[in-house]
């Protein structure tokens, strides 16, 4: 097991604090739980190779960490992102995530609070290893009268400065949703920009996309091909409906009318989404809720911001990614020479409206 020198770790933590009391964004406090959390992952990891050496390993975690293996390549070989050692060892955290991320907005706006840390910038999040940590900061936005989310994540990367592990949070889903997240992750170190979540996140999940539809069907997954194909369709339409309600809500929030009636009129469009939420379940989705875990808890500015960050701004990439002749390393360097564009150039770019994607046949 790889071993963190105690002189790096001191001059980490002293770095964070400094940048802390520099940025003005986050406390001491919250520096040190994520190191202390962080470490943890890092000092239990155990080689898969060896896991899977071991007669006394869960033939059924073997199994899966075989799996991982066959992805790591995949991605590697065919989707050209790095093979840097990430994924290459496994860490049992015994939760359902490995931590959980705090969103918040005002209560009149769709815009995400930023929180800026060293290396990545600024985000739209607060990530914390332990729930109620998250809760307790949750419920400190709330006491500002913001919109909060909490969201738990089962995986995140450390943008090549750490060997990342595979975790058992990643285990719990099926084998496309498995290598999703493992291609999304690969994805951020092949590309990501500084303080800009959404290019970030519509980069990785375009190629956590493409990268899962080539790896079903090259892998001869045709039912679970097309069962993927029938969820991305219904997440285009969810996040279509999405986008009808975002101009709405903002020129309501915009509006001189008093808070209260803001406050009405907010309840109001959320219920109307609500029901035509269902309509696209009972009607389109032959009664599958795609969505119903976000649906059916209290829908928020923050909410909303969440989804925007992860599914705003793919379709830029799908246009970028047929201007590539479907190469995926000539789709790298274009969508490099996107990010030599200044913020406010990338989030122009990045609003344009969705062409109809490539099938598999075509990929």
């Amino acid at each position: 097991m790889t071993r963190i020198r105690l002189p790096f770790l001191v001059l980490l933590i002293f770095s964070l604090t400094l940048f802390s009391h520099l940025s003005g964004c986050a406390g001491p406090s919250y520096y040190a739980q994520a190191i202390s959390g962080h470490m943890g992952l890092m000092r239990s990891r155990v080689s898969i190779e060896e896991l899977l050496d071991d007669p006394q390993t869960d033939p059924e975690l073997a199994a899966r960490l075989k799996q991982t293996e066959q992805m790591r390549q995949y991605a590697h070989e065919r989707l050209a992102l790095s093979e840097n050692g990430n994924y290459s060892r496994f860490a049992a955290t015994n939760r359902v995530a490995v931590t959980w991320n705090v969103v918040a907005t005002p209560e009149f706006s769709l815009e995400p609070r930023l929180w800026c840390f060293p290396v990545a910038g600024c985000v739209a999040y607060r990530g914390y290893f332990k729930k109620q940590k998250a809760q307790a900061f949750a419920d400190k936005m709330e006491s500002k009268s913001m919109d909060v989310l909490i969201s738990p994540a089962v995986a995140y990367s450390t943008l090549g400065w750490f060997e990342d592990p595979l975790l058992d949070t990643m285990l719990q889903y099926s084998d496309a949703v498995l290598a999703g997240i493992i291609f999304h992750e690969l994805a951020h170190e092949r590309l990501y920009i500084k303080s800009d979540t959404a290019f970030n996140e519509a980069f990785a999940s375009f190629v956590e996309e493409t990268g899962v539809r080539l790896w079903l069907s090259e892998s001869d997954r045709s039912a679970e091909l097309e069962q993927w194909k029938n969820r991305k369709r219904a997440s285009r339409q969810y996040n279509q409906l999405l986008k009808e309600f975002r101009p709405l809500l903002a020129e309501l929030y915009a509006s001189e009318i008093s808070d209260a009636s803001k406050r009405e009129q907010k309840l109001k469009y959320f219920d109307q989404l609500r029901s035509r939420y269902r309509e696209l379940v009972n009607t389109q989705w032959q009664g599958k809720g795609y969505f119903d875990i976000w649906m059916d808890k209290d829908l928020n500015n923050a909410r909303l911001a969440l989804i925007n960050s992860y599914e705003g701004g793919i379709c830029a990439f799908e246009t970028l990614f047929q201007q590539a002749g479907q190469k995926l390393e000539r789709f790298y360097e274009l969508a490099a020479e996107k990010a030599e564009m200044d913020m406010a150039q990338r989030q122009v770019w990045l609003t344009q409206a969705c062409t109809e994607f490539a099938s598999a046949g075509d990929l």
